[in-house]
C-alpha cells in the first residue's frame, strides 16, 4: 500500500479524505498542524503528501521547505487561494501540483495518481485496455504491439482517463489535470478535438468508439470494452 500524509487543520476535510483514500487502498496518515506533520514526515517514508497551505502554527510554504530539507517527497498543495502568484510560488518551490478548495475527491485522486506516475511511484508501469497497452515508464502507447504516435497532450489526456478506469471523468476534471502540459491552453471545445484525434489513433472504428466512451452530459470514461 502506498503511504500518503494528509496535512490539513480542518478535521472534517481531513477525515473525509482519509476515509475516501483508504477505500482506494492508500495507507493514510494525518496531521492537523505543522509540528505533528514534521514529526510523522521524519519517521515515515511517504509516497506523497497532501499539504494545506493554511495551518494554525506555520505557513504551508515554510513547512514544505523544511520537509524538502529532510527528503524529497511528491507534494500536492491544498489551497483556498487560487491567485496566480500563490500558484506560481508553490510550483517554483518544487511542489508537484496544487488543487483549490472546494474540490471533488475524484479530481484529487486523479491528481494524486498523475503525480505518482510522474515520480515513478506507481505500482505497475503498464495499463492494458483491450488491444491497447499504455506503458508509463516509456510514456508510450501501443496497439496490438505497434507504436501509436500520440502527442504529449494526447498522451496525458489518455493517461488521465486510463488511471481512472471505469470512472466517469467530467470534462472540467480532465482539463484541470492537463493544465500544465507544455503550457498549452486547452478549453472545452479543444478537448473534444483532442479526444477525436486520440480515437482516430487507438479505436478500430473511431465513429463507434469502444475504448474512450462518451457519457452523455457528463464527460468520458475508459471502461469495460464492449
Amino acid at each position: 500500500m502506498q503511504k500518503i500524509l494528509i496535512v490539513e487543520d480542518d478535521e472534517p476535510i481531513r477525515f473525509g479524505l482519509k476515509y475516501y483514500l483508504e477505500q482506494e487502498n492508500f495507507d493514510v496518515f494525518q496531521a492537523g498542524d505543522a509540528k505533528t506533520a514534521l514529526e510523522k514526515f521524519e519517521k515515515t517514508n511517504f509516497d506523497i503528501v497532501l499539504l494545506d497551505l493554511n495551518l494554525p502554527d506555520q505557513n504551508g510554504f515554510d513547512l514544505f521547505q523544511e520537509m524538502r530539507r529532510i527528503k524529497e517527497t511528491p507534494t500536492i498543495f491544498l489551497t483556498a487561494n487560487d491567485q496566480e502568484v500563490s500558484i506560481v510560488m508553490g510550483l517554483d518551490m518544487g511542489a508537484d501540483d496544487y488543487i483549490t478548495k472546494p474540490f471533488k475527491v475524484r479530481e484529487l485522486l486523479s491528481r494524486i495518481k498523475t503525480v505518482l506516475r510522474r515520480s515513478g511511484k506507481n505500482q505497475s508501469s503498464t495499463i492494458q485496455i483491450g488491444p491497447v497497452t499504455l506503458d508509463m515508464h516509456q510514456a508510450k502507447v501501443f496497439k496490438n504491439g505497434k507504436d501509436v504516435m500520440l502527442t504529449a497532450l494526447e498522451y496525458k489526456i489518455f493517461l488521465t482517463l486510463a488511471l481512472n478506469y471505469n470512472q466517469v471523468l467530467k470534462r472540467e476534471s480532465i482539463l484541470a489535470s492537463i493544465w500544465d502540459v507544455n503550457e498549452e491552453y486547452v478549453n472545452d471545445n479543444t478537448l473534444t478535438v483532442y479526444i477525436k484525434r486520440i480515437r482516430e489513433k487507438i479505436e478500430d472504428d473511431p465513429n463507434n468508439p469502444k475504448i474512450i466512451q462518451t457519457v452523455r452530459k457528463l464527460g468520458y470514461k475508459i471502461g469495460d470494452i464492449c
